[in-house]
């Protein structure tokens, strides 16, 4: 897939002297930067191993312990 970038000078100059740098493309750098970026903005799903999971068969639900746990103790740092 091809697209048009237009780069302010400064960003381009500085772009291109990298790419002599690493010996690489201005091209080759710009597709590892939208990667990079996607990578960490891109939208987040949990994987279908997560999706699909019904829990396991030889564990008891942690609901069925919940009235065993001891009340909550007032808050000393509750405004009244």
């Amino acid at each position: 897939m091809n697209f048009n970038v237009y780069l302010d000078d400064e960003t381009g100059r500085a772009l291109a002297a990298l790419a002599k740098r690493r010996h690489t493309t201005r091209n080759a750098l710009i597709r590892d930067a939208v990667r990079d970026w996607l990578a960490r903005h891109g939208q987040r799903t949990w994987p279908n191993s997560v999706l699909e999971f019904t829990g396991d068969p030889e564990f008891e639900p942690f609901e069925r312990r919940r009235e065993e746990l001891c009340p909550e103790a007032d808050d000393p740092f509750a405004v009244a």
